[in-house]
């Protein structure tokens, strides 16, 4: 047999896993992950390159149903992955319903799907086997895997039927690329992470964050970058009394900065209002959401 390579493409609903499962093969945090659900904006690629295989991963947001014109591109990064994929991996919790959604649009792909069952580590190992024989009674799936993949079970078996279904061909990267994107666009999801650890409720959703400069010296990196609010009061949060917030967002993403860069950082952190921005095409061209 020879060397298979191909594009896979993991969809499911928002917290279930998608970003944890990636980082894990990946061996490297590229996607960012809290608690807190649609933490994933955009589509993430991470690139596995064995002797055998390279697998170009495609992480994406959650599926949700659309309230803002962020959440509509963000379900488009979701449906155009399925158009560069050869297999799709769909990511469910144990006791969570298939989504219609979903089922209807892997239809529309005529992809070979896998489902994933993750989590059962929180689950009970006859619960699991009951909803591993319903789920196989679906004629979509060609396989379902019951995973964790906080811990990696079962890793190696997913795997092994990923590159079953893989076609032959060369490789899309170098073999020592795992992902497409740029030193910026991990500065700003490292940064907007932080936010996401550290405030609540609509805060963490209703910020962006913009990398005007990144210079890179010999032991040290200049970083500014600016977070986007949509209203003064939410910047007035962000800054908190005295600087007080805006330092400990600068402190916190600093450290995790330094440890993804191995470098030293000198961050230079503020906060804009750009009114409404989820909802306005103009601001979401100039994020990146939309050409």
């Amino acid at each position: 047999m020879g060397f298979k390579s191909g594009f896979v493409t993991i969809i499911g609903r928002p917290n279930v896993g998608k970003s944890t499962l990636m980082n894990h093969f990946v061996g490297q945090k590229l996607s960012i992950v809290t608690p807190k659900a649609s933490t994933t904006r955009h589509r993430i690629t991470g690139v596995v390159t064995d002797q055998n295989y390279q697998i170009v991963f495609s992480d994406t947001p959650g599926v949700i149903k659309a309230a803002y014109e962020l959440h509509n591109a963000m379900m488009d990064f979701v449906w155009t992955a399925l158009d560069d994929s050869d297999l799709i991996l769909y990511m469910l919790e144990v006791d969570e319903p298939v989504n219609e959604l979903i089922v209807e649009k892997l239809k529309e792909s005529g992809l070979p799907v896998l489902v994933l069952l993750n989590k059962i580590d929180l689950s009970t190992q006859k619960r699991v086997e009951e909803r591993i024989a319903t789920l196989k009674q679906h004629t979509l799936f060609k396989d379902v895997i019951p995973v964790c993949a906080l811990h990696g079970f079962d890793s190696k078996l997913v795997l092994e039927q990923i590159v079953s279904y893989l076609p032959e061909g060369m490789p899309y990267f170098p073999d020592d690329q795992i992902t497409d994107r740029t030193e910026r666009f991990f500065v700003s999801e490292i940064i907007r992470e932080q936010i996401f650890y550290l405030y609540s409720k609509e805060i963490p959703y209703s910020c962006e964050v913009i990398v005007e400069d990144f210079k890179e010296h010999e032991n040290i990196i200049d970083i500014r970058a600016f977070i986007m609010v949509e209203r003064e009061g939410q910047k007035g949060i962000l800054v908190g009394k005295g600087g007080a917030g805006i330092k400990r967002i600068g402190v916190k993403s600093r450290k995790e900065l330094e440890v993804f860069l191995d470098k030293h950082i000198f961050l230079d952190l503020r906060v804009k209002v750009a009114e409404g921005w989820r909802k306005k095409d103009l601001f979401l061209k100039r994020f990146g959401y939309k050409n």
